[in-house]
Parts: structure tokens; C-alpha cells; sequence
């Protein structure tokens, strides 16, 4: 019996050693995925200063940490709101006034609408559709609603009209749905992603 207290607890100590070792290696990752975010932060002022909304700064930095952890020519993933298809932008500056131009858009419309800002980053992934789709559910953004617009409207408009889907592991899905998203049905996390990762530029930049 006391071998066994021995082993259990050796056991223990070794799943949180590698517990702590593994939240020091993702908040390192973290940590620098910002700092090469926040390379661009003098980029993404002007870029909200021109399109009057010098307030949401830290949020375009998140939005380009989701999209691309500043690690690719297209920071924003601005290609199809600004040409219709991919791997149209060549440069960051390009990409940056893209997106922030079609963020702007979209904070407007969901103003105008009487939506949340999350709405508007939800918009920024599915549409600017997206606003008036829940403008008439309330006008507030929630998984539950980007759920419903993934699978009853984005992905049936492009065409999967059988609801397949594909695993995705994040946390949030995970938690949500196990771990899944219907396939051309844009990411329905994006608006909960984007809020979680402009709390880590706010806490480390």
C-alpha cells in the first residue's frame, strides 16, 4: 500500500511538472506571437486613425494575431473582402488598410444596426450578411447564433448542403462542441477567439 501512495503520488507530481512546464511554453509562444504582432502597431494606428476608429487599435491587433500572427504578407486576411479571392495582397500596409476599411464597414453597420461589437468581428469572418442576421435575433453576437448562420446560411450558401464538418481544437470549440466546424461555414469561435487574443496584447504588448 505504501509503494502504491508512493508511485500515485510520484505520478502526481510529475503531471503537474509537466503542467507547468507546458503553461511556461505556451504563455512563452504567446508572448512572442504579440511582440511580432505589435510590430506593426504604428502601422495599425494610422490605419484606425483614417478610418475613425482610433478605439479599436488593440482589437485590429488581435484580429491580425488570429488571422496571421503577423507572420505572413497578409496580416488581416484581407484578400477576399478586398478582391473576392485569396492570395490577392502583396503587402502588409495593403492588407492593413484593407481590413481595417472592411472592420470599419462593419463596426458601422453594426452601430447602425443596434448589434454588438462582437457582432462586428463576427461579420469581419462570415459577411457583413451576418449583422442583420442578428439584428433580427436580438443584437448580440453569441456562439449559439454564429452556430445557427454557420450551418443554416454560410455553408449551405457555399455549397455544403450536407452539413459535414471538420475538427478544429481550440478551446473553445472543444468545450463547446467537442471540437468541430461546419465546413465553408467560416469559423463560428472567430468573435470569441479574436476577444481572448486582444486580452493577451493588452496584458503583454
Amino acid at each position: 500500500m505504501g509503494k502504491l501512495m508512493k508511485l500515485t503520488k510520484r505520478i502526481v507530481l510529475l503531471l503537474v511538472l509537466l503542467l507547468i512546464v507546458g503553461l511556461g511554453y505556451f504563455g512563452y509562444k504567446i508572448r512572442q506571437n504579440v511582440q511580432q504582432v505589435t510590430t506593426y502597431e504604428a502601422e495599425v494606428e494610422q490605419a484606425v486613425k483614417e478610418n475613425n476608429i482610433p478605439e479599436y487599435k488593440n482589437l485590429v491587433l488581435a484580429i491580425i494575431y488570429t488571422e496571421s500572427k503577423g507572420r505572413t504578407e497578409d496580416l488581416m486576411q484581407s484578400s477576399e473582402s478586398a478582391y473576392g479571392k485569396r492570395q490577392m495582397i502583396g503587402t502588409t500596409k495593403e492588407s492593413i488598410d484593407a481590413g481595417v476599411a472592411f472592420l470599419a464597414q462593419s463596426i458601422n453597420q453594426a452601430n447602425e444596426a443596434g448589434c454588438d461589437i462582437w457582432t462586428a468581428v463576427q461579420a469581419y469572418n462570415f459577411g457583413l450578411d451576418y449583422i442583420s442576421f442578428v439584428k433580427e435575433r436580438g443584437g448580440k453576437n453569441s456562439i449559439r447564433l454564429a452556430e445557427e448562420y454557420s450551418k443554416e446560411v454560410l455553408s449551405p450558401l457555399l455549397g455544403n448542403t450536407e452539413q459535414k464538418t471538420y475538427r478544429y481544437y481550440r478551446p473553445q470549440a472543444l468545450v463547446y462542441n467537442g471540437g468541430f466546424l461546419y465546413s465553408n461555414g467560416g469559423n463560428m469561435f472567430y468573435a470569441d477567439i479574436v476577444r481572448m487574443n486582444e486580452q493577451f496584447i493588452k496584458w503583454l504588448k
